[in-house]
């Protein structure tokens, strides 16, 4: 077999053979040619293929190809899944294997392209479909979880439990949550028990205690209490609660306001020998201070001091979260003085303040308009460690507290600490900020602001903002002098009085002007 040839003398070989073949594809037109030249001249000198660029005919190009906009591939995933949403699952799996074949699916992209697809429905079984035949992806725990997480928003649980089914075996904790939280947000709590009982077996999760305490967590938060100490109870044989399940239960009647039943539960832990500890008191405490403020608030010191003196008789020791409660709810109904002075004796029970209790005292004091005893708080939370907490939202809460107690110039100066400390304030503060000046009539500060975002690169919208009547100038009304004007009393009794003043002087008799002179 002869040695192969370099590739220069195969590139002079194919064009040698390109040329000979072009000559030869009209044979009379070139004997005519030869017979009209004459044969004494020299024959025209034979190409020079070195002239010709290699890169012409090489398959490498020093362009470096351009990567593609994730943001772009998403939105033609998109379009393709929304384009036809009853098309069968095969046929779009097909035509994203014609179509986008070349691209590499990652996680991001399967978010971004589902987040765009709200509309797609079951398409998007067919986009997953595509993902399991390319071979450069496989699927884990996260992206299932994706797409659990879409059909759970568009209520399609049955399509759920197939993608949940069909991936058994890379399925864990992740696609879990998020197939708890869809049912328990769309209120199935019946059908978040039977998912429990039988995720094991057809699903393919792990029952144990991580993941009844995330089930009784999240029927607990939305105030499904009754359905998780049911299951509790029912599982107690396989799996045996611990106390951060029963104080999960406890917060459960307490955010659904059922006092007695928590009460129930509290005293079931402690003759089953839990201890109910801190955490569990401060959910009871909140719940008796929000059914006294629903109910009947000059009960609520009274009802709280039975909470503590329970927790004294138990041993149970207060926290900061403690003082937070009472603060919080004490500032709710206005009680700022009550609030300020439990706040000075939270050092009595060796308890020290978090960014928490700061914050809510600030607002509570910038909305009893007291601005200065606002701003000695904001200074104490800087110094007490806490100043990181003083991000934009609650700047912004800042603002608008003051904004509505009508405090404007007292709200641009806390604007200015808020640039000051490095929060960049966004569209809802220049927006608040501009429909107050405008509100109170002051336009020109107003623009001055809006320009102030345009050359922070903040896209503020200019549009119509009301004036308040109250800041509005009062036009002079025209009397008109035709119209004779009614007088009132007073007017006319004065008139009568110069009137008889005039009549009286009449009857005096007046000097002459010589008399004048001389006095």
């Amino acid at each position: 077999m002869p040695p192969p040839l370099p590739s220069l003398q195969l590139r002079r070989l194919l064009l040698h053979r390109t040329f000979t073949s072009s000559s030869s594809a009209n044979p009379l037109q070139s004997h005519s040619r030869i017979i009209s030249h004459n044969t004494s001249l020299p024959h025209p000198p034979p190409p020079r293929f070195l002239l010709f660029p290699s890169r012409l005919f090489s398959s490498e190009t020093n362009a470096d190809p351009q990567t593609p906009d994730p943001a772009q591939i998403a939105l033609s995933f998109s379009k393709e899944l929304t384009g036809t949403p009853e098309a069968d699952p095969q046929s779009i799996s097909q035509r994203f294997h014609l179509s986008f074949s070349h691209i590499t699916p990652t996680r991001d992209l399967i978010l971004q392209t589902l987040n765009l697809s709200p509309e797609a429905g079951r398409a998007a079984l067919g986009f997953n479909d595509w993902l399991d035949s390319n071979a450069t992806f496989s699927h884990d725990d996260e992206t299932v979880s994706l797409f659990v997480d879409y059909f759970g928003r568009r209520k399609d649980f049955k399509g759920m439990q197939e993608i949940i089914a069909k991936y058994k075996t890379v399925a864990g904790a992740k696609t879990l949550d998020s197939a708890i939280d869809r049912l328990v947000r769309a209120g199935r709590a019946k059908q978040v028990v039977e998912f429990f009982e039988k995720m094991e077996s057809e699903y393919g999760l792990k029952r144990d205690r991580e993941s009844l305490t995330l089930v009784v967590k999240k029927l607990c938060e939305r105030g499904h209490a009754s359905f998780a100490e049911k299951m509790v109870k029912n599982t107690a044989n396989e799996i045996f609660p611990d106390e951060k399940i029963c104080d999960l239960l406890i917060s459960g009647w307490c955010a659904a306001e059922k006092l007695d039943d928590a009460t129930r539960l509290a005293g079931e832990m402690s003759r089953g020998g839990f201890e109910i500890g801190t955490v569990a008191y401060n959910v009871i405490l909140d719940c008796v201070c929000k059914l006294c403020r629903k109910k009947d608030p000059f009960r609520l010191q009274a009802e709280v001091e039975k909470v503590l003196l329970e927790m004294e008789c138990r041993g149970v020791p207060r926290n900061t979260e403690t003082f937070n409660v009472l603060i919080n709810n004490l500032c709710k109904i206005r009680r700022t003085e009550e609030a300020m002075e439990l706040f000075g004796r939270m050092s009595e029970w060796g308890c020290q303040p978090d960014a928490e209790t700061y914050l809510v005292l600030i607002r509570s004091l910038y909305q009893a308009a007291r601005i200065g005893e606002g701003d000695e708080m904001i200074d104490k939370m800087k110094s007490a460690g806490f100043g990181k907490a003083l991000d934009k939202k609650e700047y912004y809460g800042f603002l608008k507290i003051l904004c509505g107690v009508e405090r404007l110039e007292h709200a641009m100066s806390v604007f200015k600490n808020m640039k000051a400390d490095g929060c960049k304030p966004g569209i809802k503060t220049y927006d608040l900020l501009m429909g107050k000046m405008c509100a109170n009539n002051q336009v020109t500060r107003a623009n001055g602001l809006y320009k102030e975002a345009a050359r922070r690169g903040v896209e503020v919208s200019p549009k119509e903002y009301r004036v308040d009547p109250r800041f509005l100038k009062k036009k002079s009304k025209e009397v008109d002098s035709n119209v004779k004007k009614r007088e009132t009393l007073p007017e006319k009794t004065a008139r009568k009085r110069r009137r008889l003043k005039q009549i009286n002087m009449s009857f005096v008799k007046k000097p002459h002007n010589k008399m004048r002179r001389r006095m």
